[in-house]
């Protein structure tokens, strides 16, 4: 620290020690020494002597000086401390030596050594110098002598510049700070502050120009905006929140690290409980950069609606293109129902040839292993039935034979079709399956509710209280607007909402149009191609929308408590895309609703529980571990008998067991070599492998991030599904029209892309904040979005292709009976 004294008059001088002689009044020690900055002053102090130091020194017109005391005793009794009073023009400051700062278990840090900067006084619009005087007293209440070391200097470096590092040192007992000043041209603008060491702990706070400046551990939180930090820090500061136009930056070394992921100290007690001048002096560098203009925010929301807007141009080009393509066909006469609509239409040979309820295309009974059963409008359920589950009257199939009407036997032949699964009335299967859409509705209105709510009192209690500790924000590209801290962070969500609105609207198109061929009593349309049911598809477009939602909620303020927010909708559109890939050739047999957004909630619990236990918790793997492969083992029970499997027989609890030893001795040993459903067992014997594994992996491994490992298991369970959807599709000669394929590769590429950004970890709430400020990284998009924004946007548009991926897999069947569309 450098510092010189200031010239002042001899008369000014004369005045101002005169003045302070009336104050301190007569006696010893009363008298007040004159002192000179960078002067070390050295003396003794007891209860009938005490000492008093005037310094005074003119400031230039404009000018902001800031004076440093530097104090030293090397008494280390705690009964009877030096006390130090720094009297100003306009405050009074006071410390005591030894500084006693308290941690946890009652641990006390004594510094012999402390150092302050007194609070500047404000520049003055006068013409000519200031002129100002400091008093120093020092006292005690021991009765004996207690020395000390006194020294005053003049802080150089005090006002930081824009653009410009500046270096510094700090501990517990000698705190710093800096004051910045707005340039004219410049709103808003980002304190970055780095150091080479993680520890000692450390608190940067930026406060108002007012005093005192609390620049103590015990007070740096009464006032303004502060943050912890290890190696990192970054506050994004606004001039509209400082009518002065100026703030004072503050650097506060904490005693302890435990607020930053370091070790907590033992709980122990005695004298070991206190600990003497401990070296925790950290290296601190700190620049202050502009932030980004209003115009980046402009061209930022352009830029994300825009991007997101240019797919309804290309849904609007490509059923425009359709639409041209059917004119023209049927102007031709030679329409063809087999181009990429999913819809059929009236026009097909068989319609000519071949009278409706006839047996075109059928194949003997006697010839077919599995004795396929034709389907066709005279043997389907009447139009009135209420049937709405999975076990129906029998009454529903009384003009076919007894034995083919029995579900039972129906679906346990080797050879199942299409046909056989989608024996039901349509009208009841559809109203099935939307119950679905209106469920998450109201899901979604219950669920966002109350998110709405609680983010918003987050976010209001970081703006009141100053804490930037509460939300995990990447600091270092965090644009606020309004009262919003991270405005970024939620607008690159809207391509969720415009994505899944949109696909709505294309569901609705085919909904209407399926809807118009059914009016016109389409053969085609009843008993060819993929049973047309969109409830799911619905469904899935209302989640998209939801993740938007909750995932700008949850980036209002990211921390461990809404974590679920961000991820809830995920696992439900996982869910609902692995349900919707089943029912496209299981229309029969596919879940409730009920029991879908049951199993849902239980998977959301189990996240829940997952953060709360699952870092340390050993008993919650073995007990979520037991029931993951437990769940997968009833599953695939479930899918590999097509729901038909029922533990049944004698009354007596023995019966249950004889049930099961049977059937694990008929179709896991008599048919090991070659089960009955070979397709069918591949399938579920990967998946179960592939389960199995993430079950051994959490608890072998035990992730810290557990949402992120639930997620991963249902992500993987989607694509081994779909994979093994195409693969058979292709192997059962079927084929892939242009669209989806084209949505295959996007889905795949656009993917690939997104998970590269999603790896790029910028915070973690499953640390410290000061540990999470770490991995903060600067903006990559526009100097507007960061890399998770980035994944934002691109996991929209793959959710997207995805869902049109299922839309479109299997056009190419409109022209197919189901009597000939195999299942897997």
């Amino acid at each position: 620290m450098a510092g010189g004294a200031a010239p002042v008059s001899g008369a000014l001088l004369c005045a101002l020690l005169w003045v302070v002689a009336e104050a301190a009044g007569d006696g010893p020690g009363g008298s007040p020494a004159p002192g000179a900055f960078g002067r070390v002053y050295r003396g003794a102090v007891n209860i009938s002597a005490e000492r008093v130091y005037a310094f005074a020194y003119s400031s230039e017109p404009g000018q902001v000086d800031a004076v440093r005391v530097y104090v030293n005793s090397s008494s280390e009794n705690l009964q009877y401390p030096v006390l130090f009073v720094v009297r100003q023009q306009k405050g009074v400051l006071s410390w005591q030596v030894p500084l006693i700062f308290r941690g946890l278990y009652q641990r006390t840090y004594n510094y012999q050594e402390v150092s302050r900067t007194l609070c500047p006084s404000e520049p003055t619009p006068e013409t000519g110098p200031s002129h100002q005087v400091i008093f120093v007293d020092v006292a005690s209440m021991a009765p004996f002598n207690i020395t000390y070391e006194l020294l005053v200097t003049r802080l150089e470096n005090f006002q930081l510049e824009t653009n410009k590092a500046f270096n510094f040192t700090a501990s517990p007992s000698q705190p710093q700070y800096f004051l910045y000043k707005f340039p004219q041209d410049v709103d808003s603008v980002i304190i970055k502050v780095v150091s080479d060491a993680v520890y000692p702990c450390s608190v940067v706070s930026v406060q108002d120009i007012v005093c005192p400046v609390y620049d103590l551990d015990h007070n740096v939180e009464f006032n303004g905006v502060y943050q912890s930090m290890t190696k990192q820090a970054a506050i994004t500061v606004q001039r509209k929140d400082f009518p002065g136009e100026q703030f004072f930056v503050v650097f506060v070394i904490k005693p302890e690290d435990y607020a930053c992921g370091g070790s907590v100290p033992s709980s122990i007690h005695g004298n070991v409980n206190r600990t003497w001048n401990l070296q925790r002096t950290k290296n601190l560098q700190v620049m202050i950069v502009p932030s980004i203009k209003k115009s980046v925010y402009v061209q930022a929301m352009f830029f994300s609606f825009l991007s997101f807007l240019s797919f309804y141009l290309g849904s609007v080009v490509v059923a425009f293109v359709h639409y041209i393509r059917v004119r023209r066909k049927a102007s031709a006469g030679r329409l063809s129902p087999e181009d990429g609509s999913g819809i059929m239409t009236s026009s097909h040979p068989i319609t000519a040839g071949t009278p409706e309820g006839s047996s075109y295309g059928a194949i003997d009974e006697s010839s077919s292993s599995g004795g396929r059963q034709l389907s066709s409008p005279e043997r389907r359920p009447p139009a009135g039935s209420d049937t709405d589950s999975s076990v129906e009257e029998e009454s529903d199939f009384d003009t076919m034979p007894e034995i083919e009407s029995d579900k039972n036997v129906i679906r346990t032949k080797v050879f199942l079709y299409l046909s056989d699964l989608s024996r039901k009335d349509r009208r009841i299967v559809s109203k099935k399956y939307k119950i679905y859409f209106w469920n998450i509705i109201t899901i979604a209105v219950f669920y966002a509710l109350p998110v709405i709510q609680l983010v918003i009192t987050y976010q209001t209690v970081v703006n009141v209280t100053g804490n930037q500790d509460i939300c995990y924000y990447n600091f270092l590209c965090a644009h606020p607007l309004g009262v919003l801290s991270a405005f970024n962070n939620i607008l690159s969500n809207v391509g969720h909402m415009l994505l899944g609105f949109l696909f709505l609207l294309i569901v609705l198109r085919r909904d209407i149009l399926h809807r118009r061929a059914m009016e016109m009593k389409d053969i085609y349309t009843l008993d060819y191609g993929i049973p047309k049911h969109f409830g799911l598809f619905y469904a899935m477009g209302i989640a998209l929308m939801m993740e938007g939602v909750l995932s700008a909620c949850y980036h209002v303020c990211p921390n461990y408590s809404n974590f679920q927010f961000d991820t809830s909708f995920m696992y439900m559109i996982a869910g609902l895309c692995m349900l919707k890939l089943y029912q496209t050739r299981h229309p029969d047999i596919n879940a409730s609703a009920y029991s879908a957004y049951a199993s849902f909630a239980v998977v959301i619990c189990l996240a829940v529980l997952g953060v709360v236990f699952g870092k340390n918790d050993m008993w919650f793997w073995v007990i979520f571990s037991m029931i993951h492969v437990l769940a997968s083992l009833a599953l695939s029970t479930q899918i590999y008998y097509m729901g038909r499997f029922k533990i049944d027989g004698p009354d007596s609890d023995l019966g249950i067991f004889r049930r099961v030893a049977m059937v694990l001795y008929t179709d896991c040993i008599q048919q090991c070599s070659r089960p009955m459903y070979m397709d069918r067992m591949v399938l579920l014997i990967v998946g179960n492998l592939v389960n199995w594994s993430f079950a051994i992996f959490g608890l072998v491994y035990r992730p810290r991030d557990f949402a992120s490992y639930i997620l991963g298991i249902f992500i993987c369970n989607l694509l081994l599904y779909l994979a093994f959807y195409i693969i058979m599709k292709l192997r059962s000669s079927e084929k892939l029209l242009p669209i989806p394929l084209f949505c295959i590769v996007a889905t795949a590429v656009v993917w690939a892309a997104a998970l590269y950004f999603f790896f790029q970890t910028l915070s973690s709430w499953e640390e410290t904040p000061a540990e999470s400020r770490e991995k903060n990284r600067p903006c990559i998009l526009l100097g507007f979005f960061d890399d998770h924004d980035v994944w934002h946007f691109l996991s929209a548009a793959a959710l997207f292709f995805s869902f049109l991926v299922l839309l479109t897999l299997d056009d190419d069947l409109d022209v197919v009976r189901r009597d000939k569309i195999p299942v897997f």
